[in-house]
């Protein structure tokens, strides 16, 4: 339980812009919750929010999945740096493709 100390510290900070649920299809950890398009099964288009979030899967929860897999390979903090330049990633193609 020592992981969940360091959320209190810092927690991940997520905008809710919705492209790691638009692009599941990149990791092979999300490609099970594809709808056939890249985005997830779960993802409403309309309203932008995931119609699960409160049952959402671990690999959904940044939290959840540091704890299970990767805090006895980085810090809190270099995890949650790894995630945000993953959230980048997906905004720089979102904008390359928006500005097509």
């Amino acid at each position: 339980m020592v992981g969940f100390m360091h959320h209190k510290v810092k927690e991940f900070p997520c905008t809710q812009c919705g492209l790691c649920c638009q692009n599941v299809s990149l990791a092979s950890e999300t490609r099970p919750l594809d709808r056939g398009d890249g985005t997830c099964k779960h993802y409403n288009d309309a309203s932008k929010i995931c119609t699960i979030y409160a049952d959402r899967p671990d690999i959904c929860r940044v939290d959840r999945q540091y704890d299970l897999h990767y805090s006895n390979e980085f810090s809190w903090d270099e995890f949650i740096d790894l995630n945000l330049k993953a959230c980048d990633i997906l905004l720089e193609a979102s904008e390359d493709t928006t500005s097509h």
